[in-house]
């Protein structure tokens, strides 16, 4: 993904491209091995002709190099290009096979690569265009990945057409009002990942196509086998501009948990931008993706604002479509909240079971390492007879019924007791500030394999946050010191300072981070046989048991083992904890501190 490039405008009027950022952007996923790009929209500030050249100066080399370019319409393109313009800079840009939209050519359109297909719709057209992907998908075979890419998405950071054309929308203008559920609820079926600019800042998170209160994690049937979460990935690709947003109107916890959130706005206290560059790679069914920052402070193209970016991973996950997942709560949670079966705080899940027969299940561990960030005070009003709304009441409801938990014991609000507040007088329904903690979504997926006896097991999502904390415009604040902001706990309090682990970095960059110490239970099928396979663990691209014979503890697992560890002979502690169930039969354990690969190998 391309993030905006808009560059804002000089001291002559003119406005710009953001050249630098934009370069080094492409210079990364050049070098990582990138074969397209999506420019996810407001390529420009203005719409000009001398920023579609700038634009083509950078992007040109690449797409003669072979890279696919997918460009689609932000809102500084729908507000200041003429369709004409947009045509003539972006058709040879656009893939010659790619299917455009009856009535919306050149606007929006999708290609398939192999078993992927990707959609590049512009600024507002996710709901215009819904019936139009929901057709094409289901007329499409041999797909196992979708990817949606708009300028803007459902649920925002600072914007959101949830927010603008429903809850703050126009009486009786229901082109979104009348979709959202159905698109939450076709994009979680097909396990789309949603990608977006117009941010200007980074975000990953799930949508539910319920509620988060009823997006149970997942597991495995009898009859059905394994079943993800009701959600889909949205993903806000950060910055590639001169300029940064604030975190606004916080999580929507009604229908979105976050598991990452970065911005730097270079205001407020915060030094610096970011610049973004974040990669999806696809292989037969498997997923794996990365997103990387690198902080500059550039504000225009002049020659002593340019720049070299010093990345920086700080986002990452691996997964399949043959998976179970699990959003893993903080521990700041109050120990009388409730409801308890969907805040769960430990890594603990049901089976999840692979093609062979065999399964693993998460049976131990606590999440006390996550990062925390800061919203800002927003306001919205009404007008009768304009607006949806037509009085605060009806604003209220409208709040309540598409974004925000609503607080009662039944249906806690994480992020506040008070997330909207009306004021009468004013006749505005504030959304305070608040302080948030990040989830962690953890997946456990099966891969078939030719070089291991058993299928593989991937487990992803438990090294991405380090216990760093930052306010609503980016500036950096210390968890272990710093309280949160008042009225941010459930019970009205301020979410208090926290006792980080000392494996906890508070790092943005994630490449050396490790979890919390969690358990993994794999207890092969019946038909291997526990004399000739031990439980294996990939380790750069070889192969390795997790641990020689002689440091593999003879006993079931036990939660004790996390803080009290059997003794083992010298040299084991540079193992993981590993043990063997004899008496169960064909069932391993493992205590990790990172993602991993597992799976029975050969003795």
């Amino acid at each position: 993904m391309l993030p905006d490039t808009q560059g804002g405008t000089d001291a002559q009027g003119q406005a710009h491209v953001s050249i630098y950022p934009m370069r080094e952007v492409l210079a990364h996923q050049a070098s990582a091995g990138v074969d397209m790009v999506i420019a996810v929209g407001d390529l420009t500030d203005k719409g000009s002709d001398i920023e579609f050249a700038e634009w083509r100066s950078v992007a040109d080399a690449y797409a003669e190099q072979g890279i696919e370019f997918m460009p689609l319409m932000g809102n500084h393109e729908t507000s200041y290009a003429y369709t004409y313009n947009w045509i003539e800079n972006m058709k040879n840009f656009i893939p010659e096979d790619a299917v455009h939209m009856p009535d919306y050519e050149w606007i929006n359109y999708y290609v398939v690569r192999e078993n992927v297909a990707v959609f590049a719709l512009a600024y507002y057209n996710l709901p215009v265009a819904f019936s139009w992907i929901k057709e094409t998908v289901e007329s499409l075979e041999g797909i196992e990945h979708i990817v949606v890419a708009s300028h803007d998405g459902l649920i925002g950071a600072k914007y959101g057409q949830t927010l603008e054309q429903i809850v703050d929308g126009t009486k009786d203008d229901d082109w979104v009002y009348s979709v959202q559920p159905q698109i939450r609820e076709f994009f979680a079926d097909k396990d789309v990942v949603y990608v977006q600019g117009h941010e200007h800042q980074y975000q990953r998170s799930l949508v539910s196509a319920k509620t988060t209160l009823e997006t149970f994690p997942s597991s495995s049937t009898p009859t059905g086998g394994n079943y993800r979460m009701d959600t889909y990935t949205q993903i806000m690709s950060g910055n590639a501009s001169y300029k940064g947003y604030e975190f606004r109107f916080g999580e929507r916890e009604l229908v979105q948990m976050i598991v990452s959130q970065k911005n730097a706005t270079m205001e407020n206290g915060s030094e610096n931008f970011d610049v973004n560059s974040a990669m999806l790679t696809f292989t037969g069914p498997r997923l794996d993706y990365e997103a990387y920052y690198a902080s500059h402070t550039a504000t225009s193209n002049d020659a002593d604002q340019d720049f070299t970016a010093e990345w920086h991973l700080m986002d990452k996950f691996s997964r399949t479509k043959n998976r179970c997942e699990s959003v893993i709560y903080p521990n700041s949670i109050l120990s009388d909240t409730r409801p308890v079966l969907v805040f769960q705080t430990r890594y603990m899940t049901n089976e999840c079971y692979a093609d062979d027969g065999s399964y693993v299940n998460l049976v131990g561990g606590q999440n006390n390492t996550f990062n925390r960030t800061d919203t800002r005070t927003r306001d919205l009003g009404f007008t009768p007879g304009l607006t949806r709304a037509e009085s605060m009441n009806d604003l209220l409801r409208l709040a309540y019924q598409w974004l925000y938990q609503v607080h009662e014991n039944w249906s806690p609000n994480l992020n506040s007791p008070l997330r909207v507040v009306p004021d009468y007088d004013a006749e505005e329904l504030l959304i305070p500030e608040t302080t948030i903690d990040l989830k962690e979504h953890i997946t456990l997926s099966w891969q078939t394999s030719t070089n291991t006896a058993s299928d593989i097991l991937i487990v992803s999502g438990t090294q991405n946050q380090t216990g760093i904390y930052q306010d609503d415009y980016g500036v950096l604040k210390d968890i272990e010191v710093d309280t949160g902001l008042g009225n941010s706990q459930t019970d009205g309090s301020a979410k208090q300072a926290v006792v980080l682990p000392i494996t906890a970095t508070k790092e943005w960059d994630i490449s050396t981070a490790v979890s919390d110490a969690y358990a993994v239970q794999f207890t092969a099928a019946e038909t291997y046989d526990a004399a000739t396979v031990v439980l294996g663990v990939l380790t750069g691209d070889e192969w390795q048991p997790v641990a020689p014979s002689s440091c593999v503890v003879d006993s079931a697992w036990t939660d004790s083992y996390l803080t009290t560890p059997p003794t083992l002979d010298a040299g084991c502690e540079d193992y993981p904890l590993t043990g063997y169930d004899s008496e169960f039969g064909n069932r391993w354990w493992v205590v990790l501190n990172r993602d991993a690969e597992l799976a029975l190998i050969g003795q």
